[in-house]
C-alpha cells in the first residue's frame, strides 16, 4: 500500500482518465495536522461552487475551542480556497454542521451547540444566507432551532416495552433511565442534532434529518413552507439507530437508512408512506456498519449510491455501493479507501450529485501519525462499476 498516493495534498487520478471512462479523482482540502477535523457536509450551490462544512478543534463534545470550519471550491477551479470559521459559540463547542443547498438557492446552516460537554446538551442552531458567492457566506437569518417531539413519552414508553421483550437480560435500571428521560421535556427537547443534508420531496417538503444520542433515536423535521415553521415526525425508535439518510423510491416511499449505535452491527432501517410524518419499526438491513455514518443518495437515473464504512468492526474502509433497483440489492461496490485495521480511518461520508451527473464525497481521514484533514473525491458511476483494481493506490 503506497500511502504517498493517498495523503498527497495535491489531486491523484485513480483508473483512466479518457473521456467517457471510468474516473476518480480526489485530495485533501488541507493538508492534516494535528487539529481534530471531522464530520463534513459538502454541497453545490446555484453557481457551481462546492461549498464543504466541518468542525475543527482539540477534541469533540468536551473541548471548548471546536468550531465549524469551511471551505469553497469555486466552478472550474482544481483546488480549494483557504479554509475559515463558520460559526463559533465562543466559549463553547459547535459540532457536527448539515449544510443545505435549498431550491429557493438559499444556503442554510444547521448545527449543534454542546452545553454541557454532552450530546445530551446540544442546543440546535441555524444560519441562513442569501447571496452564496459570497465567501463567507452573510448570514441573513440565525438562531435556535427548537425541538418539539409530540408524542414522544407514549412512543418510548411502546418501544421500551418491545425492547424488554428482546433484550430480557438488560438491568432494570436501563430501562428506568430510559423511560425517565424519556419524560422529562429537557431531555425530549435538547440532544439532537443534525448530520447529513436534508431532503426535498417533489411536493415541496423539506425534511430534515435529526438524532439523538440520549436515546439513540432518531426524528425528522418537517416544513412547507420553505423553512419558515417546522413540525416533527414520530420518532424512530430502535435504540441503536442514528443520523438518518433518506431516499425516495417511485412509488412515494421514503426510506430512512441509519448509521447502528448499538450491537446490531448492521445499518437500520425505517420507511414512511406519508411524506415523512409517521415511520414504521426500525428494522436491520443485510449491510454492514460499525457504528459510523453513512449517506444514500437518489440519481437522476434512478439509481442509489450508498457511501458507508463496509465492515463491522473498524472505519478502515470507505466503500461506495450502487443499487438499480431501489436498496433492494446493491450490485456494485468500490471503495474509496481500503487499509489494513489500524492503518486510518475513512469515515462520515456526505455524497451528492452535481449539476453535471458526477458524484462527489468528502470524508474525515484520520488515526495517521500527521493528524487529520477532510478529502474530496469525484468520480462517477462507471468507476464504482469497474470495481476495485489490485494495483489501485488508495
Amino acid at each position: 500500500m503506497r500511502w504517498f498516493a493517498a495523503l498527497a495534498l495535491a489531486t491523484t487520478l485513480v483508473g483512466p482518465a479518457l473521456a467517457g471512462g471510468p474516473t476518480m479523482t480526489s485530495e485533501a482540502i488541507f493538508p492534516p495536522e494535528p487539529k481534530h477535523n471531522h464530520a463534513s457536509c459538502l454541497v453545490e450551490l446555484p453557481n457551481g461552487d462546492l461549498f464543504v462544512a466541518w468542525y475543527r478543534g482539540s477534541g469533540e463534545r468536551t473541548a471548548d475551542d471546536v468550531q465549524v470550519w469551511a471551505a469553497r471550491r469555486r466552478k472550474g477551479e482544481s483546488s480549494w480556497g483557504p479554509r475559515y470559521v463558520l460559526a463559533d459559540t465562543p466559549g463553547y463547542p459547535d459540532c457536527n454542521p448539515a449544510l443545505f443547498a435549498a431550491p429557493d438557492r438559499t444556503l442554510w446552516l444547521f448545527y449543534p451547540t454542546i452545553l454541557d460537554h454532552r450530546w445530551e446538551g446540544a442546543l440546535l442552531k441555524f444560519a441562513v444566507a442569501r447571496d452564496v458567492t459570497a465567501d463567507p457566506p452573510t448570514w441573513v437569518h440565525q438562531g435556535v432551532f427548537h425541538v418539539t417531539p409530540v408524542g414522544f413519552d407514549l412512543a418510548m414508553e411502546a418501544a421500551l416495552k418491545t425492547l424488554r421483550g428482546e433484550r430480557p437480560k438488560l438491568q432494570e435500571s436501563y430501562f428506568e433511565k430510559i423511560e425517565g428521560r424519556s419524560k422529562d421535556l429537557l431531555y425530549q427537547r435538547l440532544g439532537w442534532m443534525p448530520r447529513v443534508h436534508p431532503t426535498v420531496l417533489p411536493s415541496g417538503r423539506w425534511l430534515l434529518p435529526l438524532y439523538t444520542d440520549t436515546f439513540s433515536a432518531s426524528l425528522i423535521a418537517l416544513s412547507d413552507d420553505r423553512g419558515a415553521t417546522w413540525t416533527f415526525s414520530t420518532p424512530l425508535i430502535g435504540f441503536g439507530n442514528i443520523q438518518p439518510s433518506i431516499v425516495r423510491k417511485e412509488d412515494g416511499t421514503l426510506v430512512a437508512f441509519m448509521r447502528d449505535n448499538g450491537p446490531h452491527k448492521r445499518i437500520r432501517l425505517s420507511t414512511s408512506k406519508d411524506d415523512g410524518a409517521t415511520w414504521s419499526p426500525v428494522t436491520d438491513s443485510a449491510l454492514p456498519n460499525p457504528g459510523a455514518g453513512i449517506e444514500v443518495i437518489r440519481l437522476a437515473n434512478g439509481h442509489w449510491v450508498l457511501a458507508y464504512n463496509d465492515t463491522t468492526s473498524g472505519r478502515h474502509s470507505l466503500a461506495v455501493s450502487i443499487s438499480d433497483d431501489e436498496g433492494a440489492t446493491w450490485k456494485w461496490t468500490r471503495h474509496i479507501e481500503l487499509a489494513a485495521p489500524g492503518r486510518g480511518s475513512f469515515h462520515y461520508p456526505s455524497l451528492i450529485q452535481a449539476a453535471d451527473g458526477s458524484l462527489h464525497i468528502t470524508y474525515t481521514r484520520g488515526g495517521l501519525p500527521e493528524g487529520s484533514t477532510i478529502r474530496h473525491a469525484r468520480f462517477d458511476e462507471a468507476w464504482v462499476i469497474e470495481g476495485d483494481k489490485a494495483s489501485q493506490d488508495r
